[in-house]
Parts: structure tokens; sequence; C-alpha cells
């Protein structure tokens, strides 16, 4: 099974870098000692400290402490119409979907990552027509085969128009899709990058989304260009959605809308 993208320094580091917190800073405000920091960092995960710290870093302290112990991952997801791909991007594991009706066999291509080999012989298989290629942003290891996907499949590209990318249709927040059965809208979720866009798909047997870098299971993207803002359109355009909703992050496993409300350090309590 693919592995969590961050562990709970990963967490740690995103929330200061984001709010500007500084290690010292961090230690006066927790109460703490610049060595008890030093040794967090080493891998010392004293939970006693992690419960400290998460307050000051607005993240949840149960959660951080589930993260830490390895106590919790997100439940393997099955989905018929649903499929990932998880590729390497130099030295980080990048992933890209494959989303079809049953009835029709028409897809759609969400990313490329690093090779879109893996995709095209599934689809082949399946007897699928790859007649959509939609970008969640235009970081490089998202869109490192599109030339490939798009000449091998001759489907229509389309990117954020915050994030234009060469060949790509440019869209904005609200374009809706219809593949045979399904219907895709797209919801702007920036923040780790400057147009990262969320497409919510409708028409199989449970809702999904495909994420980008907005959200991972147990964390979400740096907040690159708004920390804030990546915060707030997470809880406002990802977590709302129906807690069976299935989240297909750019990095590590799939997960749950439900999962993330109860077990996301950045998000647990902060949903209804």
């Amino acid at each position: 099974m693919i592995p969590l993208e961050d562990n709970v320094i990963d967490v740690v580091q995103k929330a200061q870098r984001g709010l500007g917190i500084s290690d010292a800073t961090l230690a006066e405000k927790a109460n703490i000692s610049l060595e008890t920091i030093r040794k967090l960092r080493e891998g010392d995960m004293d939970e006693r400290v992690l419960l400290r710290i998460a307050p000051v870093l607005a993240l949840d302290g149960r959660a951080l402490c589930e993260l830490a112990s390895g106590r919790w991952r997100p439940e393997k997801i099955e989905c018929d119409g649903l499929a990932q791909f998880n590729t390497r991007y130099h030295d980080m594991a990048v992933n890209a979907y494959l989303v079809w009706d049953a009835t029709d066999r028409a897809a759609a291509a969400f990313d490329t990552g690093a090779d879109c080999a893996q995709m095209l012989r599934f689809a082949n298989r399946r007897g699928l027509t790859v007649k959509l290629i939609l970008l969640t942003h235009a970081h490089a290891d998202h869109v490192a085969d599109l030339a490939r996907l798009r000449e091998e499949t001759r489907a229509s590209v389309y990117a954020p128009a915050r994030e234009p990318v060469s060949g790509a249709e440019p869209i904005e927040e609200g374009k809706k899709f219809r593949l045979a059965n399904l219907e895709i809208t797209a919801r702007l979720t920036w923040g780790h990058s400057p147009g990262g866009m969320t497409y919510v798909v409708g028409g199989l047997a449970r809702p999904i989304a495909i994420v980008g870098d907005s959200l991972f299971a147990g964390s979400m993207g740096g907040g690159n260009v708004s920390y804030q803002d990546a915060l707030r359109n997470n809880l406002e355009k990802i977590l709302t959605l129906p807690d069976q909703t299935i989240i297909c992050p750019g990095h590590g496993p799939m997960t749950t809308v439900g999962e993330e409300k109860q077990h996301n350090p950045f998000f647990a309590g902060k949903v209804p």
C-alpha cells in the first residue's frame, strides 16, 4: 500500500512555516525547551510534547499523536470506475488517476504522473477511451508526461486558468464536464499553488474528489502561495463534501472526507 506522504515532523514544519513560527517562538509559547524540539525532530515522539505544541500551531493534538504513533492510516479504498497510478518522479512518488463510466467506457485522466505508460496499458486492457485530461495544477511532477498522454489518447486537455499549461484549455472554478453518466465539477482549492483545482466526480457508487496537492491523507500540501487560503479552501470546498467521498490526493494513499475530518491534524475538530 502507498505510504503516507507526510510524517508528524512534516506536519509540524508545514504548520510552522505557514504561521511563521520559529523554533524559538514555538518553544516559548509551548513552554518547552529548544532542546526538546530538537529531540522531537530527531525522532523522540513524546506525546506530552506534541500535545503542548499542537495548540500553538492550530493542530489537533489527538490526531497529531495518532500520526506520530502510527495508530492511524486510512483504510484501503476500492471503487469500480476509479484507478490510481503511482509513479516515481526523481526522489518522490506522485499519483495520477483514471475515472470512467462502466457502460460507455469513456474515461477522464487526472494529471499524468511521471510516466503515463501504466495508465495507458490499464485503459487498453479495460477497453477505455480517454476523452479528457484534467490537470489539478502545473507542478512538474503532475504534468511530466502530458505530451505523451495527449498524443496517445488525442484527448482534450484542461488546466486551471491561474496556472497555464501549453496545449491545455484554461478553465475557471465551476466548470462542468459530462462524460456519459459522470459529471465532473471544478473547484478552486488554491494555496499550495496559485490555481490548484479539485475535481468532484459524481455518477459512480461513491462521490470522488481528485484534489491534487491541496490535501493529503493525514496532512496537506505546503501552503507555498498562501497557507491560510490553503486551509480555508480545504475546509470549505473539500471537507464539506459527504463523508463517504473518496479523496484522491497527488501524493500518498487515497482517503475519505470522513477519515480526514477525524484524523488529519490540520482539520480534525474543525468541520462538523
